[in-house]
């Protein structure tokens, strides 16, 4: 890859990141918008339909009047489609990444080019997620098993350990961008992340800390409207079912958007601070 000293940037800045992410985002909306449709909302407006329909369905004592079988048959297939999801999830990150990136370099992104880098790039990535998957669940189990043996300190003892697995799943925020970018495999991925985050790890967190209060707060407004409506109705009816699955889809997918577009040009504005790297020498790759 070309490295460009005099397009190396002082330091990182949230700012300039937050205000990237957008214009990515505007400049090259449709594109953007035929990935996720593809990789997420179709998937999750299916899913949500299929399940606002059988929350609806169910008798007036809710969830807890299900008998056993229904139960556990829709325990399954929620798990079935949340493997689904999870696995296109990273499908659609690596295709915006390759979008964001042609973007940034002043191209019109193809979303037949970015499904093919994605289908490349997608076993290492999903390599990555179950990594970060095992390691976040291995430390809540450890927090929970030093917090049950410990009484008192074992909470805060447990709460470090979940805070210092956070910290390291930051660290590697940039590991997915890295395999499409420089194809390393998951754990060569995973150590260039944590060398490129370095030093810059409180401004990533500032960067997502902004995004997911945003997402809280519209995630948050959307529920309280559909629960008032519900509420008031008496029920979920056919309508509502409609309007939910395709409000939470959209809300759901916005924010995964925008999360990946970010997580893009956090790895691009890294590359350019840490070693003065131009985007044309990140594209070069694709050539």
């Amino acid at each position: 890859m070309a490295a460009i000293a005099s397009d190396r940037r002082e330091r990182f800045r949230i700012g300039r990141v937050f205000g990237n992410t957008f214009s990515v985002i505007g400049r090259s909306f449709g594109p953007l918008a035929g990935i996720v449709g593809l990789f997420s909302t179709l998937p999750a407006l299916v899913y949500n339909y299929w399940n606002f329909s059988r929350l609806a369905g169910l008798p007036a004592g809710g969830v807890a009047a299900m008998e056993r079988s229904a139960m556990a048959s829709y325990g399954i297939i929620s798990l079935i489609a949340a493997l689904v999801i999870f696995m296109l999830a990273f499908l659609a990150q690596a295709a915006l990444v390759r979008a964001t990136v042609e973007d940034l370099n002043g191209k019109r992104p193809a979303v037949g080019d970015c499904v093919q880098v994605a289908l490349r790039s997608f076993l290492p990535a999903l390599g990555i997620g179950v990594v970060v998957f095992l390691a976040m669940v291995l430390a809540g189990f450890v927090m929970v098993m030093i917090a049950s043996l410990i009484p008192f300190i074992g909470w805060l003892i447990g709460l470090a350990i979940l805070i210092a697995a956070a910290i390291w799943v930051l660290s590697i925020s940039v590991a997915i961008p890295v395999v499409v970018q420089e194809r390393d495999g998951v754990f060569g991925s995973i150590s260039r992340s944590r060398a490129l985050t370095k030093g810059s790890r409180w401004s990533i967190f500032g960067l997502f800390l902004i995004i997911g209060v945003i997402a809280v707060v519209i995630q948050g407004g959307f529920s309280l409207l559909f629960g008032l409506v519900v509420a008031s109705t008496g029920g979920i009816s056919a309508t509502g079912v409609a309007v939910g699955a395709i409000g939470s889809s959209l809300v759901s997918t916005i924010f995964s958007t925008v999360v990946s577009v970010a997580i893009a040009v956090t790895y691009v504005e890294l590359r350019q601070v840490k070693e003065g790297t131009s985007v044309e020498g990140l594209a070069e790759i694709f050539s």
